[in-house]
């Protein structure tokens, strides 16, 4: 990456990691610290997510758009990547927190390298205790774990399995007296089990994006709701959409259409370049 990076004076350290029991001493980042008028979301989960937990994270998100809120999380495989992409696609400030220091030959995981140099050319940042040139360990997730907690006024927890290391994050988030927001899931997916074990003790449950705005005491702009509103599709369009009420493998999809092979790939793919659905092998799934 060009960006530089910085060694945080302790004076401009988030003002939330000076109440948590075991602040760091130093801090190093790259790109633009949130904006104190935020309220900071750390969005955690399950690097082997479901369709329905990257739906979940998409609408949520989406549904955030517009308001003074900032997206935290890890840059990890899974939800992490997931929620910086709907940050940067609604156009939400991001921060990422990686469990390794900044430079990019060591930069965690290395798949995610473009998300970050995205994360910063869009105005978020990224944040370490760890000095730049430190190679990710096993004991610095957890260690990680405990910024984007204690530097997030709450946590989002989105698909985790009952021995998830995302639970740490959870964890810590009750123990710094932060609000912990839960989706509920699938009872029978191991994803789900996770959740609900928060669920169970009192986490606040959440199942659209009011929830979260008024878990972080902003009231939604009902005057000038922010939910994007519906295309105008044509019958075609709209047959896609309604078949895509769970998502379709492809040749499901094609041949539950009834028309030629050609046509239903041509107006597959002009509804993905309009963002109407989305692909991801072997499935379709809708995003409106």
């Amino acid at each position: 990456m060009s960006h530089p990076i910085s060694i945080l004076p302790t004076i401009l350290f988030p003002p939330l990691l000076a109440q948590i029991p075991d602040p760091p001493t130093q801090l190093w980042y790259q790109g633009t610290l949130p904006p104190p008028e935020l309220k900071l979301l750390a969005v955690v989960g399950s690097r082997q997510y479901t369709t329905y937990g990257k739906q979940v994270v998409e609408y949520l998100l989406a549904g955030l758009a517009g308001y003074p809120i900032g997206i935290v999380s890890g840059l990890a495989l899974g939800i992490d990547g997931l929620a910086h992409e709907a940050a940067l696609r609604h156009h939400l400030y991001t921060l990422a927190v990686p469990g390794s220091g900044l430079e990019p030959k060591v930069l965690y995981p290395a798949r995610h390298r473009p998300l970050a140099e995205r994360i910063i050319s869009a105005g978020g940042g990224l944040l370490s205790e760890f000095p730049p040139d430190s190679a990710a360990t096993k004991w610095s997730f957890p260690q990680r774990n405990r910024l984007m907690a204690g530097l997030s006024h709450a946590t989002l927890l989105i698909e985790a399995a009952p021995q998830s290391g995302t639970l740490i994050t959870a964890r810590l988030a009750v123990d710094y007296n932060r609000e912990l927001l839960v989706v509920p899931g699938n009872i029978f997916t191991e994803t789900a089990k996770g959740v609900h074990q928060f669920l169970k003790l009192g986490a606040t449950a959440i199942t659209e994006p009011n929830d979260i705005l008024y878990a972080l005491g902003i009231e939604p702009n009902l005057a000038n709701d922010k939910t994007t509103p519906l295309p105008s599709l044509s019958p075609q369009e709209q047959q896609v959409v309604t078949l895509l009420r769970e998502p379709l493998a492809r040749d499901t999809l094609i041949r539950a259409l009834g028309c030629p092979v050609s046509e239903a790939a041509t107006l597959l793919m002009q509804m993905e370049l309009k963002g109407y659905i989305v692909y991801e092998a072997p499935h379709y799934s809708a995003r409106i």
